[in-house]
């Protein structure tokens, strides 16, 4: 046998090398290629880090900002997204003031709440409903607490007076207190947006669609619209919301019913652009109320806010309804000018929101300052169903819409 010379002992080094460099092997090399995606993945993992990061760092100043102009409700305590379990009653009201608001709408400081909705939503999520309160509509003044610093005595209760006049003695808070004592609803969340608030939640969300069914010239608000369809935002949307000359008798009530044509339209492309599950345009619709909406302390939780948008989401288009209370004119003097409550049946309208009832119309009328543009079909009654209205719905007259129907300003 011949001899062999003893192969030598490598170490675990050598013999790590040795086995990288396989003699019949083909060596590993890894491509330009996956190493640029390597790098990518990195690089998209720092992006995402660092805007997660970023995010954080805006929902909490959005959160800052918010609480910085908080409304302290009188009597109200901390709301949680548990509160939100039951049905929602949320105030919002336009002023009117010029105060801070910009060239072109002077300085008057007067302070009245030109616009007062109370919306409404079901505690099942299937029903909500949106209720104008004319602004020269007159009801019973509860007490309202003092808004000077430091505290004063407060506000006595009146017999009588202008509803939007509330927020002049006790800030906004005493108007949700008169709402209240009207309606018999608790009402755990207030808004209040001013002619900038308007301007920049119409750009947040894009413009709205409106249609005009004849020209709109208005030298009051100067707004002009040829007839026909417009797409509205900025100082254009503001305008649209304020007319009352341009539109139906020159109301206050002609306004509601325009309004409401402006936002069953915003309801519409809300819903149709997913817009209450897209985080983006809800961080942009919360960013522009809160630099220029005041909330409750109550709706100061970033959390709450979007708990309250998913409420109304997956409401439908035809159970969403807007409506006005029941008014009648024609009252004497001092009064003439003013309205006041048909509260036969406002207190209907009442009892269904404290019951939390759903509100149906006997039929989508538009108002007094628009038209139905395309109303929504009626579904074929079943073999021996009863042609007979609703027996749920409200009188005849009532004037309102749901938000499938599309109406027009007239």
């Amino acid at each position: 046998m011949e001899n062999q010379t003893p192969t030598p002992k490598l170490s675990k080094r050598e013999a790590k090398l040795s086995r990288g460099f396989a003699r019949h092997g083909r060596i590993r090399v890894q491509s330009k290629a996956s190493a640029v995606w390597g790098i990518l993945f990195k690089v998209v993992g720092l992006v995402l880090g660092a805007t997660v990061a970023v995010s954080g760092i805006a929902i909490a100043d959005l959160s800052n900002t918010i609480k910085a102009n908080g409304i302290v409700l009188s009597g109200a305590s901390a709301i949680s997204e548990k509160d939100l379990a039951g049905p929602i009653n949320m105030l919002l009201v336009g002023s009117d003031t010029r105060a801070g608001q910009g060239e072109g709408f002077g300085n008057d400081t007067s302070v009245l709440a030109d616009v007062i909705i109370l919306l409404h939503v079901s505690a099942d999520r299937k029903h909500a409903t949106a209720l104008s309160f004319p602004r020269d509509l007159l009801v019973p003044w509860p007490a309202c607490p003092s808004t000077s610093t430091p505290p004063g005595p407060g506000y006595l209760p009146q017999s009588l007076g202008q509803i939007n006049a509330t927020i002049a003695n006790g800030g906004p808070g005493c108007t949700l207190l008169t709402v209240e004592a009207l309606t018999g609803v608790k009402i755990p969340y207030l808004a209040m947006i001013d002619f900038k608030g308007v301007i920049e939640m119409s750009n947040a969300i894009g413009g709205v669609e409106v249609c005009v069914t004849k020209p709109i010239h208005d030298s009051y608000t100067y707004l002009n619209l040829a007839a026909g369809k417009h797409v509205l935002q900025g100082r254009d949307a503001l305008k649209f919301l304020r007319t009352r000359h341009g539109v139906g008798d020159g109301s206050d009530l002609s306004r509601i019913s325009n309004q409401q044509v402006f936002l069953t339209s915003l309801v519409r492309k809300v819903k149709s652009a997913g817009v209450l599950g897209n985080p983006i345009y809800l961080y942009s619709l919360a960013s522009a109320a809160a630099r220029n909406m005041k909330l409750s302390e109550s709706l100061t939780n970033v959390n709450v806010m979007v708990a309250m948008a998913g409420a109304l989401k997956n409401v439908e288009l035809d159970k969403m309804t807007f409506l006005q209370v029941p008014s009648r004119g024609g009252l004497p003097a001092p009064y003439s000018g003013r309205v006041a409550p048909i509260y036969e049946t406002a207190n209907l309208i009442f009892e269904k929101l404290q019951k939390d009832e759903p509100i149906v119309l006997a039929e989508a009328n538009g108002g007094q300052g628009a038209v139905v543009e395309s109303p929504a079909p009626s579904p074929s009654p079943s073999p021996g169903a009863s042609s007979s209205p609703n027996p749920s719905a409200l009188p005849t007259g009532v004037l309102g819409t749901t938000a499938d129907t599309k109406t027009c300003s007239n």
